[in-house]
Formats: structure tokens, sequence, C-alpha cells
């Protein structure tokens, strides 16, 4: 939720084109059209060609070691009007092998928004060990995602959300900064806003379920995927076959301020992070207690408050710097703990005045934070959020929310209440959808999710008394299967996609023991 996804966003810089396809010629045409108004794009012909865009294109490459093929779905911009503009959604599939015992096709969604899926298939097909077999895995870049239609405002930035820094000034800054992105979003991309939400995604799905040739589709989410599980479910219910959600979003607290809320799960997974790295000060020298190492954290802060950081050719203010932070810690694990943990390293050489080239994994969030590379990502991201849900208007309202929790946490919280280009956003088309009462899905929750933090998955655990939570206790991890390494969690997710039949209790699964320092 409101971070990068594994795979990088795509580049591509593009205007929005009314791409056509050719579709198949219908016996009564007008007759179905009339009971159907999207006959035309269920009953459309996909033409599956390789995923490879050209030598420089490791995605594609991926996928077709993996035997997938990918194809262009063409649906509606405007559902409304579904006899006017068009868009294309890319999509790969890797095919059943046990085609016997075939389920039918499992679509993807690895989050974001903004996240692309298309190259998921390969390490979902890892993670669901023998019982791939029987599924048509299918990744989707969803509408303006990806390899699909693209929405590009051209910002100078690949993420809309920054802290509001210590004073008012600061944070009148940062209210120029959002009216900006969204002027430009209005300029640039004005035509497609309208229709980047979350229920006209659910709508795309059920397109490519139709054009798939299948009644119903199963689906795995992740993060922001699962709450367009839970809107596609809502909207088709009919549809749906099998459904996990892991890193839940209970539906009721996804609004345009989407990280308020997240931040004892982030202090937590901090203060893990900081054990971690006290744990291994001779390698980071950080400091060799975990207090110590909070401290670290806490002289950078303070000292980007005083003058921007300097990083190479970058500055790291004190409106970026609890962003990189917050984009630190979302999987627990050595790898990104350790990558972490050399960020901190290089951000602390350069609050001391040294000359500092940023380390490999800070130099990404550094690229994506404070340069327009990754522009249709951000766009993308900030279009759905904004497109679904009416954001406050007046500025007072998130500078209030600043100053009651910043004294609690100087970090986290002016990142979490401040105010984003949503406050600036013309009003959704549609209502929020109203998920419903009830969904048989199987749930994957970490207690110390950072993003979708653990309370989100028992409440709608709690609406949904038919679904079962699977609980990964102990990590602060987000996404749990096939990223984390959890047998008992992988196993009781796939044994859910063999049999169809959800465990007949809730599962909790231990994380891995670590030795860290006081």
């Amino acid at each position: 939720m409101l971070s990068r996804s594994p795979g990088t966003a795509r580049r591509a810089v593009l205007a929005l084109t009314a791409a056509a396809l050719a579709f198949t010629a219908l016996p009564a045409a007008a007759a179905e059209a009339a009971s159907d108004p999207l006959a035309r794009y269920h009953r459309q012909h996909l033409t599956w060609k390789s995923c490879v865009l050209g030598p420089d294109d490791p995605t594609g490459k991926e996928l077709e070691q993996a035997g997938a093929r990918c194809a262009d779905v063409t649906v509606p911009l405007d559902y409304s009007d579904p006899g006017g503009r068009t868009i294309t959604v890319a999509i790969s599939r890797i095919g059943a092998t046990d085609t016997r015992h075939r389920v039918g096709p499992l679509l993807l969604n690895g989050g974001g928004p903004g996240g692309p899926s298309l190259g998921d298939p390969p390490w979902v097909r890892d993670a669901m060990k023998d019982v791939a077999a029987r599924y048509d895995v299918v990744g989707v870049d969803p509408r303006f995602i990806g390899r699909s239609t693209p929405l590009d405002c051209r910002w100078p930035t690949g993420s809309a959300w920054r802290g509001a820094g210590e004073d008012r000034a600061g944070f009148d800054r940062m209210a120029a900064f959002s009216k900006d992105l969204a002027d430009r979003c209005r300029t640039h991309a004005g035509d497609a806003l309208p229709h980047a939400t979350t229920r006209n995604t659910a709508r795309d799905m059920d397109v490519i379920r139709a054009a798939l040739g299948e009644r119903r589709i199963s689906y795995l989410g992740y993060s922001y995927g699962s709450y367009l599980g839970e809107v596609y479910a809502s909207m088709f219910p009919r549809r749906t076959d099998r459904v996990v959600l892991d890193g839940v979003i209970d539906p009721d607290r996804y609004t345009a301020r989407l990280w308020r809320g997240v931040e004892a799960s982030n202090r937590h997974a901090l203060r893990g992070w900081a054990s971690w790295a006290a744990a291994r000060d001779a390698t980071y020298g950080l400091g060799g207690t975990r207090g110590e190492v909070l401290a670290a954290v806490e002289r950078v802060r303070s000292a980007a408050v005083r003058t921007p950081l300097r990083l190479g050719d970058h500055r790291l203010d004190e409106h970026v710097m609890p962003v990189v932070v917050l984009n630190g810690l979302s999987q627990h694990n050595d790898d990104t703990y350790g990558d972490f943990a050399q960020g901190v390293r290089d951000m602390l050489r350069a609050s001391q005045g040294q000359r500092v080239t940023a380390s490999p994994w800070l130099a990404r969030v550094l690229e994506f934070v404070l340069t327009g590379t990754d522009s249709p990502y951000g766009s993308a991201q900030t279009a759905i959020v904004c497109g679904d849900n009416a954001a406050p208007r007046d500025p007072e309202v998130y500078w209030r929310d600043v100053l009651r929790t910043r004294a609690e946490d100087p970090l986290f919280a002016p990142v979490t209440n401040n105010l984003n280009p949503c406050a600036f956003w013309d009003r959704p088309r549609e209502r929020p959808t109203r998920i419903r009462g009830d969904l048989p899905a199987l749930l994957v929750n970490a207690t110390g999710d950072p993003r979708t933090y653990y309370d989100g998955a028992e409440a709608v655990r709690a609406r949904w008394p038919s679904s079962r939570l699977v609980t990964l206790k102990g990590a602060d991890q987000h996404a749990v299967y096939g990223a984390y390494g959890s047998a008992c969690v992988d196993d009781a997710v796939n044994a859910y996609l063999a049999t169809g039949r959800l465990p007949a209790r809730d599962i909790d699964c231990a994380a891995r023991v670590e030795r860290h320092s006081p």
C-alpha cells in the first residue's frame, strides 16, 4: 500500500491513445449489444504473443523463460459509454499443465496502487509449488499502469507523499507541492483521471474473465490488491472462485489518507530493524544497542531539518527523509534490513558533512522520490487513491492533525497526517463500493505489518465470518505468501488453492527466530 511493488514501474511515457482491437464478428450483434452493452469486449479475440518487448526487457525474458504469453485486452475508458474511447490492459499467462484437474485462471495483483503485476506469474507459480500446474496464472498490469495504456502527469517525482516539515512554512511548501502535482495531472491527463478508479479496475478484471472464456476467476491480491479483491467480489459476487487476500486492508479505512493509522506499526518495525542493526554494529557502525541505532536515525532527521543533506546529486530535506525511512520498512529479512542499514549509514555520514555516494538501495529510493523517472507510477497511484475517495479540502484539517500527532511521533506522523494531491483533486465520479457483508476468502497478514496493519485484517475477519485468517506472528513483514519464506503460511494458502476448502479454523504461524541486541 502506497509503496513501490517488488517490480519497478514501467517507464514508457506515451500519450493516452484510443487503441482499438479487432473484435470477432458476432451474429445478431445489435440485439446482443442491447442485452449486454459490453458484449464486444466480453467476446473479443485475444492475440497471444511473446512477452519480450526488446533486447533490454528482463521482465519479458523472465516471462518467456517461464513459458508465458502476453496479450492486450481492450476495455472501455468510460464504462458508462462503452461505445466510446477504448484503452488496453496488458496481461500475461502461464497456462495450466495438469489440464485434467484444471481449476481455472488465477488473476494476480501486487498492490500499490500503481504496481504492475504482469511480471508476477513466474515467482507466484514457484510459491504455489505443485498446485500451480492446475491454474492458468495470469499477471495483470491494471489500467494506466505498466504496459497497459499509461497515465502520466509528468511529475518531477515518483511519489506524491512527503512529510509536513517542522513548521508552518514547511507545511505550506508541501501544500503548494501537492497542488502543483494535482494541477499537472489535470493538464496532462485530465481526460483519464475520472476513470482511474478501483471500481473500473474491477470492471476490467471482469472483462478479462470473459475474454478468457471463463465463468469464474480465482484471485490473489497483495496489499492494495486486497481492497481490489474486496471490490471485485462485491461488484461481481458470482464470478469469484478461490480468493486469497494477503496484507489485508479494512475497506472502512480505505480513504484518500491511507497512511493514517500506520504510525505505531512503523515504529515497531523501526525498533525491530534497529535491534538487528545493533547486533551488526561492526558492519554498519550505527550503534551497539537498539537505543543507539534509533538515536542515529534521529540525528539524521534533525540534521535534515537544519539543512538538506547532500547525497551525490540529490538533496535530502526534512520532507523527504521520513519518506526514505518508510520505504525501508516493509520487508523483514536480512537483505532488506542490510540495504536499509547501509542507507541510514550513508545519510548519517552526509549529516556529518562527509561526501557520500549513496548505496544502491538508497540511490534507487532517491531517484524514485526526487526525480521524474517514475512519474507514471506516482501519477497512476495517486489518481486511483484520489479517484476512489474524496479528501478533506481544507489544508487546516491536515495541519491540525500534524500538530496533534507530531509530539508523540516526530518522524512518521508528519507524513501519515500530511496533505497530498487528493486535497486539490476533482471529486470522484462514483461513491466508494459498498463491500459485501460476507466473503469466503483466505486472509493472510503478519502481526507487525507496517503497511496494512494487523488490526485491519482482524476487522475484515470479523466482518466475514465465513473467511479464515492466517496470521504470521512476530514478523514486521508486508506481503507474506511466497515472499517471507514461511512454510506454515505457504502450505495453508496452497492447500486452499488445491482443494477450494478453507481451513476449519484460523491458523497462527510463527516467525523465524532471530537474535537481537537489547
